[in-house]
């Protein structure tokens, strides 16, 4: 996130329930709802993504050279739109790609695994996409998308991305104004923008995929994955790093900024947070918008240097978030060896929720003083015995 400024203004650490909550009432609900098989799970979107099974081979395409593969896997990816939906299928390979490859509706851009890698080649930066930004994949306008089995390196170790003033305008895989998508199991390398964002997008989930923090020490205000102005959606499953340089930042964000942020699940990620950031950020840029009714269960965070789940603003944004189950019976989310506090919720918050979590050389649970805000059942601990 950029140039956020962490509220502390009159928290206070809540020892004791207080009244039942709503997110409190609702934590039994998301209990049932998340455990077994569905805990990962695209449970709360529903989404789909691309449903259609027909094969459009991309042509014209070859993997390990220098020759860039935008055009063959756009006209397939085309192809399948224009059909009313398909699955573009890559081989297994490294593709060059020096454009911006544009998702259609109802198509599957699909690879084999980790070895199929879309890489930005030395004439990335050349062009933008239609929408001013630097996407490796955009969903921009579309809807029932899937991106799955694949990986994207934006080449931010080699391009020269760090001066350019529209460089986080779009993100290396772009979910963008859409409904019904699905990523799953895309690895995102090498970032010099956010590594994979939702941004006013409804029904998305991503899911079992991983993202890797900046390579260099060029560039910073890179987050792995962030939800920006986006709801009913599922995070679930994913690995982020962003301790790998110190431009990492922010593992996970949910950021209210020219609209609300609201019931989006982020469960059973391993993450650490990056030297410039925090494991999950609800983070507000615009006054009136809000963050509400956001599950946090079962995550791992740690390494962290600004705490493990936090509130925090920029520009003229005032916290406003409501509804916020952090942990639950059997579902606590698991701190450890970070710097600032594992909870760290300050300014307006109401109906908060925080039990049954482990914090570890990371800090305690501090909630602001609010309506219905519910702390209990958690441990803390600054030694090894409970990590």
């Amino acid at each position: 996130m950029r140039k956020l400024v962490p509220f502390f203004l009159g928290a206070a650490v809540l020892a004791t329930p207080l009244v039942a909550s709503s997110a409190a009432s609702a934590a039994t609900t998301t209990t049932s709802a998340t455990s077994g098989s569905s805990l990962v799970s695209c449970a709360l979107s529903g989404a789909t993504g691309a449903t259609a099974t027909t094969i459009f081979a991309p042509t014209g395409i070859a993997p390990g050279d220098a020759v860039d593969d935008t055009a063959g896997i756009q006209a397939a990816i085309d192809r399948a739109g224009a059909a009313g939906g398909g699955v573009v299928r890559i081989p297994s390979g490294t593709y060059v790609i020096d454009g911006h490859l544009q998702m259609r509706n109802g198509v599957h851009l699909d690879g084999a695994g980790r070895t199929t890698v879309l890489k930005a080649g030395p004439r990335f930066l050349e062009t933008k996409h239609w929408f001013g930004g630097y996407p490796l994949v955009t969903t921009t306008g579309m809807k029932n998308v899937t991106i799955s089995d694949l990986s994207t390196d934006a080449s931010g170790d080699v391009l020269n991305a760090a001066g350019l003033s529209n460089r986080l305008t779009q993100w290396m895989v772009d979910v963008r104004r859409s409904s019904n998508v699905l990523i799953e199991r895309v690895h995102a390398r090498n970032p010099f923008s956010y590594s994979i964002g939702v941004i006013s997008t409804k029904n998305f989930c991503v899911k079992n995929s991983s993202t890797l923090g900046p390579q260099v020490d060029h560039y910073n205000q890179l987050d792995g994955i962030h939800v920006n102005t986006s709801s009913f959606g599922d995070v679930v499953g994913n690995v982020v790093d962003q301790g790998t340089r110190t431009g990492g930042d922010d593992g996970l964000v949910a950021h209210a900024n020219f609209g609300d942020v609201h019931d989006v699940r982020y469960v059973a990620n391993k993450v650490r947070g990056g030297d410039r950031g925090s494991g999950l950020q609800l983070a507000f840029t615009e006054p009136g918008a809000r963050i509400y009714n956001i599950t946090v269960q079962k995550n791992e965070f740690y390494g962290a240097r600004w705490g493990g789940v936090r509130t925090g603003t920029f520009g003229s944004g005032v916290v406003n978030a409501s509804n916020v189950l952090i942990g639950g019976a059997g579902l606590g989310n698991w701190f450890h060896d970070g710097t600032g506090n594992a909870v760290n919720l300050v300014g307006s918050v109401n109906g908060v929720t925080v039990t049954g979590n482990r914090a570890c050389r990371f800090g305690t649970y501090v909630v602001n003083t609010g309506q219905q805000n519910t702390v209990s059942g958690n441990v803390e601990s600054s030694t090894t015995s409970l990590c």
